[in-house]
């Protein structure tokens, strides 16, 4: 198959295809990722990375530097013991079938502008194996608090998928938009004839560069609920559990100060806050190269600086890019507005 390059070529029943990449609180990609490990899924395919991504900065470790390697784009299969039965695996969609699963994992997003080639090859592989649906996930960022059991919305490509998943305790989502390839790929999906739905894990607000997987825990159990999956989530319970105590000695940090402090906090401990935040918070590579782009687009163009703004007020790192971004007006002499 032209821009597939196949390890082996598995033979699989009626599969699901399930897509991740990482976004807001990597909730899709941690949840896939876990799948991939917990079930054991094989690798079999790749999509060539040098014709969707590039590289764009170096990385630093122990102070040597080195150029990263492309981003992998992956396919993995996964045969359901239930299919060589012959016996009953799953009850979405009220079916006794059992399916196998495909299960498609990047650790990058491409550029949006080679997204619908990009999602054209998955669907395409996907297609070539007689998958039934796919499945993404997403976050869903709400004003809630960390410590909270975080709800699972949904939306569907068809009203009979969403009459099938309202058993399933799920919230709807029946406004809105999915950014990012964890959205946008069951659109082209959709628009390939594929049928498809989309969990988003509820994520707080002032937590959306916080890896989180509580979020990606609840995605994930909402899928296998409905794909009829036992999974062991013991370790990622834990990283939940192991999170959320971070978060929680962070936010106790910033009220009230280290033991045995007594009034304002210093520089020390402000450098301290500052590491842990960077610890904490991670932009997704793909996020980061859209921002340098965006910076290179209004540099050219001071009046494209309001797409720049608002995507640093959506991923809340407007004050780590403020130099940068008041540079942009300083150049243009303040001309622009």
């Amino acid at each position: 198959m032209e821009g597939i390059k196949f390890l082996k070529r598995p033979r699989l029943k009626k599969p699901y295809l399930i897509t991740a990449w990482p976004g807001m609180g990597e909730v899709a990609f941690k949840a896939a990722s876990y799948l991939v490990d917990t079930l054991k899924a094989e690798e079999f395919a790749q999509i060539p990375a040098e014709e969707f991504f590039y590289l764009s900065g170096s990385v630093i470790q122990d102070g040597i530097l080195s150029a990263p390697g492309l981003p992998q784009s992956k396919f993995y299969f996964w045969k359901n013991p239930a299919t060589k039965r012959g016996g009953s695996a799953n009850n979405y969609g009220g079916k006794n079938d059992a399916h196998d699963l495909l299960i498609f994992l990047s650790n990058a997003q491409p550029d949006l502008a080679k997204a619908a080639d990009y999602s054209q090859r998955i669907i395409k592989l996907a297609k070539s194996f007689n998958a039934e649906a796919a499945f993404g996930m997403a976050s869903m960022p709400l004003p809630i608090d960390h410590t909270q059991q975080p709800g699972v919305w949904f939306a569907a490509t068809e009203a009979a998928l969403k009459n099938d998943l309202k058993k399933f305790g799920l919230e709807m989502l029946s406004e809105g938009q999915i950014s990012g390839m964890n959205g946008l790929f069951l659109g082209l999906a959709k628009n390939a004839g594929l049928k498809g739905i989309c969990l988003l894990g509820e994520i707080p607000l002032y937590t959306i560069q916080i890896e989180n997987p509580k979020a990606a825990l609840a995605a994930l159990k909402a899928l296998c609920k409905i794909l009829d999956l036992r999974l062991d989530l013991t370790a990622l319970e834990v990283q939940a559990q192991h999170m959320e105590g971070e978060i929680n000695k962070l936010l106790d940090f910033l009220k009230l100060g280290p033991p045995g402090q007594s009034g304002p906090i210093g520089e020390e401990e402000i450098e301290k806050i500052k590491k842990t935040l960077s610890q904490l918070t991670k932009l997704p590579v793909s996020v980061k190269e859209k921002i340098e782009k965006l910076f290179s687009a209004a540099k050219a163009d001071t009046a494209k600086a309001n797409e720049l703004k608002s995507e640093l007020d959506k991923w809340n790192v407007y004050k780590e890019y403020e130099d940068r971004f008041l540079d942009l007006f300083k150049r243009s002499g303040g001309k622009d507005n």
